[in-house]
């Protein structure tokens, strides 16, 4: 059936992550939601998202179709239950749509507020878990990890690990299924793995320098690096072409970025195409050991986490300085520039350059010039599309820069 995922107001409340990609291509796990949803239905989707967007991200709507949040990740309960649905159904959970079989002229109706759609409604079959604020990539990253780990390794055969590799627990579970995967083209040398708590998922073409300690579930896509001596920690995980090292814990990287350099990242999530300067550090406890508060675009407060630990939420194409420090709990824009002594304000705008001593606007061509440069270095076009939609967040964002 021609599936699309669609975004409603928890695409609000992911910000900045979701100023550049619909809430379906976040990645949490090894792969995307999208990717989950594709694999676990043998399907190809396109996205129903906001219409700056949808210039990359298009549509495609036929007489019948089937409708996934895209915020949700699938349980084998609701991947089933969605399954089974016929026309003019749908899954609906405390008044919030997780999936319908519709039209077009149907789910219109349906998304209409001021009155009840005709749609057949169920309650969803088991528990339905929504990424619904940026720091539930990294919360609920681990056991993502563990669960794409199966179905990513299932019909495949890993590459032998190097004896050089020291492994810390049993490289197989009792049903002969490996708990260390190397894909085709994967390089591990003189590396420390530590596999008891969960495993670790090396994609194709990924290097693991010597020296470097990881702790699974760890995963590491297509053409990332792990450099020499890195710390890894459990629940981990590196987009395509990222590059990581000093000390990662519970760290998410979406793609394209790196961290290559000494310095601490924990609970935290980075957009594609960002920089970590040399010695960029991030706190992720209060030192009373308080609950984190973070910034919320759609509330436009500092909201309560619910979490002890959390520290940096990035946008896409933001970069900071050598020495940068950034406090418990700090939401950084698309485009950023982050530099300077002292600890940035803990919620940060887009397009913004400076740090704790002043800040000023990153002008929107000098953002095109370094995105066109960095995104050249990895062989990807910095599309007209690309720029429309880093126009859009400029235009948008706007109101947050007034710097006194």
């Amino acid at each position: 059936m021609n599936t699309l995922f669609f975004d409603d107001d928890i695409w609000h409340q992911l910000k900045p992550l979701t100023f550049t990609r619909p809430a379906c291509e976040l990645r949490v796990g090894i792969v995307s939601i999208r990717e989950k949803w594709e694999h676990e239905l043998k399907v190809n989707a396109s996205f129903f998202t906001k219409r700056y967007l949808s210039g990359k991200f298009k549509p495609l709507w036929k007489d019948t179709n089937l409708l996934i949040n895209g915020a949700l990740l699938p349980n084998p309960e609701l991947v089933e239950q969605v399954k089974e649905l016929s026309p003019g159904q749908m899954i609906i959970d405390n008044g919030r749509i997780l999936a319908a079989v519709l039209s077009e002229a149907e789910w219109n109706d349906a998304r209409n507020k001021d009155h009840e759609p005709s749609a057949k409604k169920f309650n969803p079959h088991g528990k339905a878990v929504l990424i619904e604020h940026p720091h539930d990539v990294f919360t609920y990253n681990a056991a993502e990890i563990e669960k794409d780990f199966v179905w990513k390794t299932e019909n495949g055969s890993t590459v032998s690990l190097s004896n050089t590799v020291s492994v810390i627990g049993e490289l197989y579970n009792d049903d002969g299924t490996p708990r260390i995967f190397l894909e085709e083209g994967a390089s591990v040398e003189h590396a420390i793995i530590n596999v008891t708590k969960g495993p670790v998922y090396i994609g194709k073409d990924a290097t693991i320098m010597e020296g470097s300690m990881l702790r699974g579930p760890f995963a590491m896509c297509e053409h990332a690096q792990v450099n020499m001596g890195a710390k890894i920690y459990s629940g981990t995980t590196l987009g395509p072409w990222c590059k990581a090292g000093g000390e990662l814990n519970n760290v998410v990287m979406q793609g394209y970025s790196n961290k290559g350099h000494d310095g601490f990242l924990g609970n935290a999530v980075l957009g594609e195409w960002c920089n970590i300067g040399a010695d960029t550090n991030n706190s992720n406890l209060k030192n009373n050991y308080t609950e984190v508060k973070v910034w919320s675009y759609k509330e436009r407060r500092f909201i309560p986490t619910g979490l002890q630990f959390c520290g940096l939420i990035m946008g896409d194409h933001s970069k900071t300085g050598i020495n940068t420090m950034f406090n418990t709990g700090t939401v950084t824009g698309v485009c950023c520039n982050i530099f300077g002594a002292g600890f940035p304000r803990t919620f940060i705008p887009s397009f913004v350059m400076g740090g704790a001593q002043n800040y000023k606007t990153n002008i929107l061509k000098w953002a095109f010039e370094t995105a066109e440069l960095v995104m050249a270095r990895r062989n990807v076009e910095f599309t007209d599309d690309d720029k429309a939609i880093l126009q859009h967040i400029f235009e948008e964002s706007a109101e947050f820069r007034k710097f006194q």
